[in-house]
C-alpha cells in the first residue's frame, strides 16, 4: 500500500440490509448475511491503488449488521470551494476534471464505477490534489442490492438511473433490481460537478426532492443541458467554459494544456508477481541524519501498517463512531412494534433512520500511536541489513524491546513499539527477497508479524518468479469430476470465519483447488485439501495466485504423494513411523495406546493430510505452521506427539472407547506449549529415525547445497542428503511395522557419537546441557565379538544377561549405566536384529533406536576400536 504522508485514517459505518432467520438456501444452509457478502466483496478494494483514489484500509463487522470502513481521508474537498459561493478558475476546473477522470479510468479498468460522486466524496490532499473517496461503495454492496439505501446522491445521477426507480418505491421487493451503472454515470456526476464549480453554487437544493427527480429526468430529453441548468439557476454568462462528453474524457483537447504536467500512473511491482527483483533504499552515510529533519516517521510507513499499529495501541473504531454520535444507542424497548398481525407483519413503529446511509467520515486520530512510540528511535524505520548489522544509536525503549522478545508469543504480537520493529524489518526483507532469504528464515525463528505472514510464509516456502502468468494459465472453468466434491466440501470449511464463508471466498476457494486439481494431473483431490488451502487462501485472499503457489510449494515438501490415488501405502508408512516416534519420545504412553488398540490410523489421518488445519482453527494453525515451516517433512510427527503429550495424563488413564471420545471433540489445546515442546522433540530425534521411502525424492546436488545454506534451527531433512553406502535402507512396509522403535543410520551414529568422519556429517549440537553425550551406544554382542571391534565410547550389555525371564531389567553395574543415561538418546548396536529394545521399552526407556544395517555395516567406516589390554 502507499505511504501516510499527509493523509489520514477515516472511518465510516453503514448497516447491511438483514435477512430473515427462517429462510434456507437452496442448498439447505442458512443464508449467507449481507454483510459477509460485503465483506468478502471489500477485499479486493484493498489492492486497487491509484495516486487519485483514496486506498482502502480494513472493514470490520458489529451487531446487527453493522460494518466499520476504514481509508485514507482527508478534510478538504471540493465542497469547500463551493461554499465560498464564487465561481472556480477555468484552470482549476481543468485540473480536477482531468484528475478525477484519471481516477475514474483506472476504476473503469478494473471493472468498477464509482455511482456516488459529490462534492464530499471528491477530497483534495494538501497540494489540492484530487483524492477520489467511497469509489467502492457501489461495488462492496453489489451494486446496492445489499443496503437498505440508494447508493448516489440523487442532485449528481443521471436521468437513466433516476428512471429506474431505484428512488420512488418504499419496498424494493415489488420491482426488478435496476442494471448496474456503467462509467457514462460517472461521466454525468463529474459534469454536474464541474458545472457546479463554475457557478460557483451547488445546484438544485432548493427545490424538493421529488421535484428534483423529475427536473433530471425531464434533462434527459433535452439538447442542450448546460444552457437549461444555467438559466435554471440564472448564471449563463459565468458558463464560459465546454465540459467533457462522454466520448471524450481524457482524449480531449480541453485537456491538451495540463496533460504533459501529469505522469501516466504504472501499478507498482508487487513482490512474487514477476521476475525477482531487489527493493534499494538510498540511505546516507550517517543514518542518524536521516532521521533529524522529520517528526513523523510514520508518515512514510504504509497506510495499511499505521492502521494495524493504531488498532495495536488501543485504537477502538466503535468507540471512535460512538464518540462522534455516528453510533447511537437506542433502548430495545423502542424498537418494539405496537402492533403485529397474525403473519407476523409489525405496524407502528417507523423506519429507524440509523439503517440508512450516513456519509460522515470520522478521522482516527494518531495522537494515541505517536505518543506510544515516541521513544522509539528513528533509526528504526530504516534497518540496515547487512549480514552483520552495525549497532543502532540505542533509545529508551531498547533494553524493553529486548526483554520482549523472551514474552510469549501472543504478547509479543499486541505489543505495539515491538510489533513496529519487525514490521519494518520484514518489510525490507521481503522486499529484497530472494536475496535476503537466509535473512528472511534467520528472523522468522524469532517470530513472524502477523501483518506480514502471508508474504513471510511464501518467501519461506521458495515462491518465485512470475506465479500470476502461470496461474492465469490455468483453465480453471472447464467443468471436471471433482467440481461437485469440491462443491460439498467448501460450504463446510472453516465456515466460522467470516472472510471465507462470503460467497467471494467460496468462489477462491474454487478457483484455487480447481487451479492445483488441475495443474497436477498426476494427483487426485482428497478430501481435506480444502482445509490446507485455507490458511493460504485466508492470508492472501486478494492475491488467489499467490494462495495457488504457496500450496503448491507446501504439499510435496510436507505431503508428498499424499495425494496419489491409491495413497495407502504411503498413508501406512507415514502412521507406521508415527508410531515409531511415539514409542521414541514416550514408550510409557505408546505401550498403554498399544495395549487399547488405539493406533494412530483411527485419529491422526485427518491431523497429518491436513497439516492440522483440520483440527484447530486458524488462528492457532498461523502460530503452528510459523514453526513448520522452518522445519522439514519430519516436524509433523513432533507436532503429532506434542499433542499426545499434552493429553498424557487422560490417555493414560482411559480405555479404548474413552479415548475415541476424547478424540471425537478434541480439547483444548494449548499451541504455544505444542509449538516448543515440538521443538524439543524435533532436537532429539535423529534425523534418519523420521525416514521414509516414499517422501520427497533426493533434489539435485545444487538445490541440496542451497538447502543446507538456510539458516534454521532444525536439522537438515534426511532426503535432502546425499545418499551414501551408510544410509538407512528401505524396508518393506511390513517389516517397518513390525519394529517399535525406529533405526537410524551409521551416518546419524558418527555425527551424533563425535567420530571422525565425513564433513557433511558434522552438527553443531553434540552434548545435552548436562554436559553428558546426547547419544548411549549399548553394544549388545558378546564381550569376544565386543572386544574384537566396537565403537569409541559404547558400552557392552551382552542380551542375554540383561532382562529377566518376565522381560524385567536385571540389575548390574552395566544396566545401572544403562539407568543413568534414561532420558539420552540410546542406539543398539547389535549385529543381528534381536528383541531388546522392544524389551527396553516395555520396560519404559525413552529414545531407544536401532542402528540400521547393525555393526556389520558400521564395519566398513574403519572407525571401530579395540580395547587396550588391561595391566
Amino acid at each position: 500500500m502507499q505511504p501516510l504522508r499527509d493523509a489520514e485514517l477515516g472511518a465510516s459505518t453503514f448497516f447491511a440490509s438483514p435477512l430473515p432467520h427462517d429462510v434456507c438456501g437452496s442448498n439447505g444452509l442458512p443464508l449467507t448475511p449481507n454483510s459477509i457478502k460485503i465483506l468478502g466483496r471489500f477485499q479486493i478494494l484493498k489492492t486497487i491503488t491509484h495516486p487519485r483514489l483514496c486506498q482502502y484500509v480494513d472493514i470490520t463487522r458489529g451487531k446487527h449488521e453493522r460494518l466499520v470502513i476504514v481509508a485514507e481521508h482527508y478534510e478538504k474537498s471540493l465542497k469547500d470551494f463551493l461554499k465560498q459561493g464564487k465561481a472556480v478558475s477555468p484552470e482549476k476546473v481543468l485540473q480536477v476534471a482531468y484528475e478525477v477522470l484519471e481516477g475514474l479510468e483506472f476504476m473503469n479498468k478494473h471493472g468498477m464505477v464509482h455511482r456516488a460522486l459529490s462534492p464530499n466524496n471528491v477530497l483534495l490532499d494538501c497540494v489540492d490534489k484530487v483524492k477520489l473517496a467511497k469509489f467502492g461503495l457501489y461495488h462492496m454492496t453489489d451494486h446496492g442490492a445489499d443496503v437498505d439505501f440508494p447508493i448516489g446522491y440523487p442532485s449528481y445521477l443521471p436521468p437513466e438511473v433516476i428512471a429506474q426507480g431505484c428512488f420512488y418505491s418504499s419496498n424494493p421487493s415489488i420491482i426488478e433490481a435496476p442494471l448496474p451503472s456503467g462509467p457514462k454515470t460517472d461521466v454525468w456526476s463529474l459534469g454536474v460537478l464541474l458545472f457546479e464549480l463554475c457557478a460557483g453554487r451547488q445546484i438544485l437544493q432548493n427545490i424538493d426532492i421529488s421535484e428534483r427527480m423529475k427536473f433530471i429526468i425531464n434533462l434527459g430529453c433535452m439538447d442542450d443541458i448546460i444552457t437549461v441548468l444555467a438559466e435554471e439557476h440564472g448564471c449563463l454568462d459565468t458558463i464560459k467554459v465546454s465540459l467533457p462528453t462522454p466520448a471524450e474524457l481524457l482524449g480531449d483537447s480541453v485537456f491538451e494544456s495540463i496533460s504533459c504536467q501529469y505522469t501516466p500512473y504504472q501499478s507498482p511491482v508487487r513482490l512474487f508477481a514477476a521476475a525477482p527483483r531487489c527493493a534499494h533504499l538510498q540511505l546516507p552515510e550517517d543514518i542518524s541524519e536521516l532521521c533529524k529533519g522529520s517528526e513523523n516517521y510514520l508518515a512514510e510507513r504504509a497506510i495499511d501498517e499505521v492502521y494495524h499499529l493504531w488498532c495495536l495501541a488501543g485504537g477502538d473504531l466503535e468507540k471512535e463512531l460512538t464518540n462522534q454520535e455516528i453510533i447511537q444507542s437506542k433502548p430495545p424497548i423502542c424498537t418494539l412494534p405496537r402492533f403485529i398481525l397474525e403473519d407476523g407483519e409489525p405496524f407502528g413503529q417507523g423506519r429507524d433512520r440509523s439503517f440508512l446511509l450516513d456519509d460522515t467520515t470520522v478521522t482516527l486520530s494518531l495522537n494515541q500511536l505517536k505518543n506510544r512510540l515516541k521513544d522509539v528511535a528513528g533509526e528504526t524505520y530504516y534497518p540496515l541489513l547487512e549480514d552483520e548489522q552495525p549497532s543502532l544509536p540505542q533509545s529508551n525503549s531498547s533494553n524493553e524491546l529486548s526483554a520482549t522478545v523472551t514474552l510469549p508469543l501472543i504478547i509479543r504480537e499486541r505489543d505495539t513499539e515491538y510489533q513496529l520493529t519487525r514490521i519494518v524489518l520484514f518489510d525490507r526483507l521481503l522486499k529484497a527477497y530472494p536475496y535476503k532469504k537466509n535473512q528472511v528464515w534467520k528472523e522468522a525463528r524469532v517470530d513472524i508479524p502477523p501483518l506480514l505472514r502471508g508474504l513471510a510464509w511464501a518467501a519461506l516456502l521458495g515462491v518465485e518468479g512470475d506465479i500470476r502468468s502461470k496461474y492465469d494459465g490455468i483453465d480453471k472453468d472447464t467443468p471436471i469430476p471433482t467440481d461437485r466434491q469440491i462443491e460439498v466440501d467448501i460450504p463446510r470449511c472453516h465456515q466460522y470465519d467470516e472472510l471465507l464463508s462470503s460467497p467471494q471466498g467460496h468462489i477462491k476457494f474454487r478457483r484455487v483447488l480447481k487451479a492445483w486439481v488441475v495443474s497436477h494431473p498426476d494427483l487426485v483431490y482428497w478430501q481435506g485439501l480444502d482445509s490446507l488451502c485455507a490458511p493460504f487462501l485466508y492470508l492472501n485472499f486478494s492475491n488467489e495466485a499467490l494462495a495457488y503457489a504457496c500450496m503448491s510449494a507446501f504439499i510435496p515438501k510436507y505431503l508428498y504423494n499424499f495425494f496419489l490415488k491409491d495413497n495407502s501405502h504411503v498413508i501406512q508408512e507415514y502412521l507406521t513411523v508415527f508410531s515409531q516416534m511415539i514409542a521414541f519420545h514416550d514408550p510409557e504412553l505408546s505401550n498403554h495406546l498399544n495395549e487399547i488398540g488405539f493406533i494412530p490410523d483411527l485419529y491422526a489421518i485427518p491431523w497429518f493430510l491436513t497439516m492440522f488445519t483440520h483440527v484447530f482453527p486458524l488462528h492457532k494453525i498461523f502460530h503452528l505452521w510459523d514453526t513448520l515451516l522452518l522445519g522439514n517433512s519430519s516436524f509433523p510427527f513432533c507436532i503429532g506427539v506434542a499433542i499426545l503429550q499434552q493429553l498424557r495424563d487422560r490417555l493414560l488413564a482411559n480405555g479404548f472407547n474413552e479415548c475415541i471420545l476424547l478424540f471425537s471433540d478434541l480439547p483444548e489445546i494449548d499451541i504455544e506449549r505444542c509449538v516448543r515442546e515440538s521443538i524439543n522433540l524435533f532436537c532429539w530425534t535423529p534425523k534418519s529415525a523420521t525416514y521414509r521411502q516414499h517422501a520427497q525424492p533426493n533434489k539435485p546436488a545444487s538445490d541440496s547445497n542451497s538447502f543446507r545454506k538456510t539458516p534454521s534451527y532444525y536439522s537438515s531433512e534426511y532426503q535432502d542428503l546425499t545418499k551414501t553406502d551408510l544410509s538407512r535402507e528401505p524396508l518393506k512396509l511390513s517389516e517397518l511395522k513390525a519394529e517399535v522403535s525406529p533405526r537410524i543410520s551409521v551416518e546419524d551414529l558418527i555425527d551424533l557419537c563425535e567420530l571422525s568422519g565425513p564433513a557433511y556429517f558434522k552438527t553443531p549440537v553434540k552434548r545435552a546441557r548436562t554436559g553428558k553425550p546426547k547419544i548411549l551406544a549399548v553394544d549388545i554382542r558378546s564381550l569376544e565379538d565386543f572386544s574384537r571391534g566396537h565403537i569409541p565410547g559404547s558400552i557392552n550389555i551382552p542380551y542375554t544377561s540383561t532382562f529377566g525371564p518376565e522381560g524385567e531389567l536385571l540389575q548390574c553395574p552395566v544396566t545401572s549405566t544403562l539407568a543413568g543415561y534414561r532420558f539420552r538418546v540410546i542406539v543398539i548396536l547389535s549385529s543381528i536384529m534381536t528383541n531388546f529394545a522392544t524389551h527396553l521399552l516395555k520396560v519404559n526407556f525413552p529414545r531407544v533406536c536401532v542402528l540400521d544395517g547393525g555393526m556389520n555395516k558400521m564395519k566398513s567406516t574403519g572407525l571401530l576400536t579395540v580395547p587396550s589390554p588391561q595391566i
